[in-house]
């Protein structure tokens, strides 16, 4: 996807607990999606087909390649871009999961500019690492990666947001420990105007935010 002067529009991928965001070069060939539904067959004598009963949907899941490149800085390309990739597979200490009480790693929110995103986690993951300096550090590296489905899209805002949001709102993911008067100064200088953002999101409750939850945040 080109960007508005024909540049290519960043990927990014957020770790929705640490707020960690690597940003890429979405370039690749290819990127695909799967999903399967489970169906029962029941026993049924002196039927050719058997009577099928949906037992529920599984999570989708999506595939690609991510690009990474450092060779002009010279910069190696696992500090600046890939480690922080390969975090979002790690347990995260502070991330302990409701029902089971463990920790576990991190949802994550792929974003490819304003086209659409998808909350997941990551299931799979293998680096290729295909330039060096003569030092041998690593300038160039490609990223497969699996993400599968977190939350339902019906469960999170809006895919496109450009089908929801006026101009000149943006998107805030909120991280561990926010609130909403803190995220008010950040974006606007100003505490007090939480209220903005409480109302343009339609937020019931202010103090309770969730870490990964997507903010819409307008102009003032």
């Amino acid at each position: 996807m080109a960007g508005a002067g024909g540049e290519l529009a960043p990927a990014t991928i957020t770790d929705t607990v640490s707020g960690d965001e690597v940003k890429c070069l979405f370039r690749p060939k290819e990127y695909a999606f799967s999903k399967q539904n489970d169906w029962a067959r029941g026993k049924v004598k002196g039927k050719n087909v058997p009577e099928l009963e949906f037992g529920g949907g599984n999570a989708a899941s999506m595939t690609m390649d991510l690009f990474f490149d450092t060779y002009e800085k010279g910069d190696d390309v696992r500090v600046q871009y890939t480690n922080k990739l390969w975090n979002m597979m790690k347990i995260n200490e502070s991330n302990v999961n409701a029902k089971t009480k463990k920790s576990e790693p991190p949802r994550v929110i792929f974003r490819w500019g304003a086209a659409w995103s998808f909350k997941a986690v990551i299931t799979q993951m293998t680096q290729r690492f295909t330039l060096f300096l003569p030092n041998g550090t690593p300038v160039r590296a490609t990223v497969s990666v699996v993400f599968q489905q977190a939350e339902d899209e019906g469960k999170y805002p809006f895919q496109n947001p450009t089908s929801h949001a006026l101009a000149g709102h943006k998107l805030r993911v909120v991280r561990e420990g926010d609130r909403l008067d803190w995220i008010a100064y950040e974006e606007y200088g100003d505490a007090t105007t939480w209220r903005r953002l409480a109302d343009a999101n339609d937020l019931a409750d202010p103090l309770n935010l969730e870490p990964g939850q997507v903010l819409l945040v307008p102009p003032l």
